[in-house]
């Protein structure tokens, strides 16, 4: 979740669903397969809906799933952004925008910055991104993400995605890149990140948008809340020459073939030895750990591996939850979305969300952002746009920083 979730006014549930409810929870159990395959309704060819009620330790979760086949040839997973990192828009309105059958919102992202007072939001998500094979941008450090604490063992870099051989996997995506020029060679910590690493350098291009580039020089390594560092220096390159400098991060857009180059305490002065009218080269990219190629890819956090949750998965905290769930060796995925009506939302705990991740038949989770982020949206039959399926906690959906779209042929 991104922030406390809001009180809305969404609909009353009927006394009859309710006492459905009251019986299934005497009886089912957190996890448990969600009925047969009879009960799913077909959005498109290879990808079905459907929603069911789950009992859990904190009373009765509505939760609404998107079944994707990969192994049809024609339908595909991709990343939903509204064009710029630096952006957010409702999931409904990049689906449509994008034509997407179906779509479920994405990774935790800046949204908020009462803590840096006349600090723009920049809207930017928290980890790695790819759309279309293309790289967006890299993971802030850890103590700078915005949501719920990360399970043991894991960081801003994990990703969930669909490699170039057609596989849904989840992964880690590590920022390689440099800046090199005569005699000096500097290693970038960032790429179109609203926070960098204390002493680094990051890249902007015009993937970032017009937002200003000062967030990203606030907070530490150890503190988000931390002061914005006084100690800061920008240079921008464009045409593999350097056309400028100034002693402070910028905003407007970027122009194509063009980088800023933004540096923080000895970052910064790494960058005060590069002159105007100087010949830089600036590379980048995103590496993953298992050293697969990505068609898309987005941030959050594991769940459940091989079939098992993972350890120090918390227990105490039910909350209205996004999540990912693969199966069949990657060919199978579930978008996973919890309803935020009023009835519903106490939600699940994050090892519940595992839990029935794993009873969808799912072997690999992961979470993505939450509350009053938490949407799902499909094509009804003979429609050309989608419409929500979730009642969003907020009451109306909320604009965020990127989703998961699936598309068909």
């Amino acid at each position: 979740m991104t922030r406390h979730q809001k009180r809305s006014g969404a609909r009353r549930t009927s006394s009859t669903l309710l006492t459905a409810l009251a019986t299934l929870a005497g009886a089912a159990l957190v996890g448990a397969a969600p009925a047969s395959a009879a009960t799913w309704t077909t959005v498109a060819a290879g990808v079905s809906y459907r929603q069911y009620v789950l009992p859990t330790a904190a009373g009765v979760a509505h939760v609404h799933v998107l079944n994707v086949d990969l192994t049809n040839s024609r339908v595909r997973l991709g990343l939903l952004y509204p064009g710029k990192v630096a952006s957010r828009a409702a999931v409904s309105s990049m689906a449509n925008g994008q034509k997407a059958v179906a779509a479920i919102n994405g990774d935790f992202f800046n949204i908020t910055e009462a803590q840096h007072p006349g600090v723009a939001v920049t809207g930017a998500s928290v980890g790695p991104a790819i759309a279309n094979g293309k790289v967006l941008k890299g993971a802030v450090p850890d103590a700078q993400r915005f949501g719920p604490e990360l399970p043991p063992g894991t960081d801003t870099k994990a990703v969930v995605g669909v490699g170039t051989d057609g596989r849904a996997r989840l992964d880690t995506l590590a920022l390689k890149g440099t800046v090199t020029a005569f005699q000096r060679r500097l290693v970038l910590g960032g790429l179109n990140q609203y926070a960098l690493p204390v002493d680094s350098v990051g890249a902007f291009t015009s993937e970032w948008g017009s937002v200003s580039r000062k967030r990203a020089t606030c907070g530490t390594d150890t503190s988000r809340a931390a002061a914005c560092s006084a100690d800061t220096y920008e240079v921008t390159v464009r045409k593999g020459r350097v056309v400028s400098v100034s002693a402070t991060p910028g905003s407007g857009t970027i122009a194509a073939g063009t980088t800023v180059l933004v540096g923080r305490e000895a970052g910064a002065k790494r960058l005060r030895t590069l002159k105007v009218g100087e010949r830089v080269t600036v590379r980048h990219g995103l590496t993953s750990g298992s050293g697969a190629a990505y068609r898309f890819a987005v941030g959050g956090y594991p769940l459940l591996a091989g079939g098992q949750s993972l350890s120090g998965l918390d227990t105490n905290v039910s909350a209205v939850r996004t999540a990912v769930g693969i199966g069949n060796g990657g060919r199978r995925v579930f978008l996973f979305a919890l309803d935020g009506a009023t009835a519903y939302r106490k939600g699940l705990t994050i090892a519940e969300v595992a839990a029935a991740l794993k009873g969808l038949g799912a072997t690999e989770g992961f979470s993505l952002d939450g509350g009053g982020s938490s949407t799902l949206v499909a094509r009804p039959a003979g429609s050309t746009k989608v419409t929500v399926r979730n009642h969003p906690s907020d009451g109306s959906e909320r604009s965020v920083a990127n989703g998961i779209g699936v598309f068909t042929q």
